[in-house]
């Protein structure tokens, strides 16, 4: 399930952004495709330029896919954060606040320790009234599952 959880929405829960990865994914496929056809129109090319071009494009797609990565999960036992290049597991009760300030671009947790974990699973980019209710939805997940201050 994704998005908005109801009150009586069992767990588990993944907040994605789903807008920004088809755009990111899409970009990534055509930008393969294009190299791909460019590469074997462009007659002058050799074997080695051909590879060269459609490399690129899977480098392309690579980075694109990457950036489409980010997701918070949210299990019984407490959230998963996947962001770019790393993942964190952590109990509901690590969890002191939920933030999604004006001009965030996506959501902060403010942990028990005293710093804050960016959950870029959960971001305004394209779709802001969506970041917003899947912020409200993580908050009142945090405000039943854990024992920190909560607030949006």
């Amino acid at each position: 399930m994704t998005g908005t959880v109801p009150a009586t929405t069992s767990l588990p829960v993944t907040f994605r952004p789903t807008r920004t990865r088809v755009v990111l994914l899409g970009i990534g496929f055509a930008l393969v495709a294009v190299l791909t056809v460019m590469s074997f129109l462009l007659t002058a090319f050799t074997a080695g330029d051909r590879a060269t071009f459609i490399g690129t494009g899977l480098l392309g797609l690579g980075v694109l896919a990457l950036l489409s990565r980010p997701k918070v999960v949210a299990t019984p036992e407490g959230v998963t954060v996947v962001n770019l290049t790393t993942v964190r597991r952590l109990a509901w009760a690590e969890i002191v606040r939920v933030n999604l300030r004006p001009g965030d671009s996506w959501v902060h947790l403010d942990l028990a320790d005293g710093t804050s974990l960016p959950a870029m699973g959960i971001q305004t980019g394209i779709a802001k009234e969506k970041a917003i209710a899947d912020a409200r939805a993580l908050n009142a997940l945090v405000a039943e599952h854990g024992t920190g201050r909560v607030t949006t």
